[in-house]
């Protein structure tokens, strides 16, 4: 659970209880593609069973599942067909279809062939804490995080938030944690980086299980490449990677953080409580090692989703600008 995380602040004056979320979100139930359906998306019980309840609380922690659905149609299959339909009233007719009846001619295509395509699935965590006011995604695509946030702004009335923002940025922290080798107080630098230059070559230079304290490394940041990516571990309980963006990937948690369990002690219940209980203090101090909270916490709590003020709330939604639109 919780493999990557894009952090939101939650506005305060959003008041719900777990009651009205669930109702809000019976609104969005999944359903799997029909026929000629190219994606379906909503909530699903994040138990996993058939009609339980799409929000759960779990010690005061709300956690919610978002599944996806896309029909698999490869481009050179649907090309294939487009060209034998084009073939055939080129032969019953004695002429090439022009533009506008090859574009009609695609779309017959695609509705004879989705019936017979493969689906894939994914799903994303979300994670409401309703008393620190994060919200918690599950994904390392802010696309995708924008789909998720804006169909939540729209089903929960007064539910606003702001990516979350601190005083220095994560670029500036992690150049000046390496120049210096000085992590900040409770975590330690790992083994990986990326690190970028500004210019227009874009020069890339990336470490991997390598030791990064070393004068070359030094050399790149005075050189003027910045780090986009730092693998970090916090109280030797949680590892991850920082990314410039404020995003935390490749999260794993640790031997530590599961000793004097019980063998058997498994489940939804207890994977919540680890996962929520470790990350709810891990989430505070990386803000603290930042700097503390930036601006967009300020005043009425701006609803942001993006680092810069663009607003997500009921008044505008967010654009998804990320390429990939495979499921999570």
């Amino acid at each position: 659970m919780f493999k990557n995380m894009i952090v939101y602040r939650i506005a305060p004056p959003w008041q719900m209880g777990l009651e009205e979320v669930e109702a809000a979100l019976q609104k969005a139930l999944f359903q799997e593609c029909g026929a000629t359906q190219e994606q379906s998306s909503g909530f699903v019980p994040p138990r996993g069973d058939a009609h339980g309840l799409l929000a759960e609380s779990v010690g005061g922690q709300w956690v919610l599942r978002y599944m996806t659905e896309a029909k698999m149609l490869p481009a050179s299959v649907l090309a294939r067909k487009v060209k034998e339909k084009a073939a055939r009233i080129e032969q019953e007719t004695g002429r090439k279809p022009g533009k506008k009846e090859s574009r009609e001619l695609k779309d017959e295509a695609k509705l004879d062939l989705l019936p017979m395509a493969f689906t894939k699935q994914g799903s994303m965590w979300v994670w409401i804490d309703p008393q620190a006011r994060w919200l918690v995604l599950d994904t390392g695509s802010q696309g995708r995080a924008d789909e998720v946030v804006s169909l939540l702004v729209e089903l929960m009335p007064g539910f606003a938030v702001a990516l979350l923002d601190t005083q220095t940025s994560p670029q500036a922290a992690m150049a000046h944690w390496l120049k210096e080798q000085e992590p900040p107080a409770g975590f330690s630098v790992d083994r990986e980086c990326e690190l970028k230059s500004a210019d227009e070559a874009k020069a890339v230079v990336r470490y991997a299980r390598h030791p990064l304290d070393i004068d070359e490394v030094r050399a790149h940041i005075e050189a003027g490449k910045l780090p986009t990516k730092l693998a970090l571990t916090w109280d030797d309980r949680v590892s991850f990677v920082l990314t410039e963006g404020l995003q935390l990937k490749k999260i794993s948690f640790l031997d530590t953080v599961f000793e004097g369990q019980a063998p058997d002690d498994q489940g939804f219940d207890t994977d919540v409580a680890i996962a929520t209980g470790e990350l709810t203090k891990l989430i505070p101090d990386l803000v603290e090692a930042l700097g503390g909270e930036g601006r967009s916490v300020t005043g009425e709590a701006p609803a942001a989703t993006s680092r810069g003020g663009a607003v997500t709330g009921p008044a505008q939604a967010p654009v998804d600008t990320d390429p990939d639109s495979a499921p999570f």
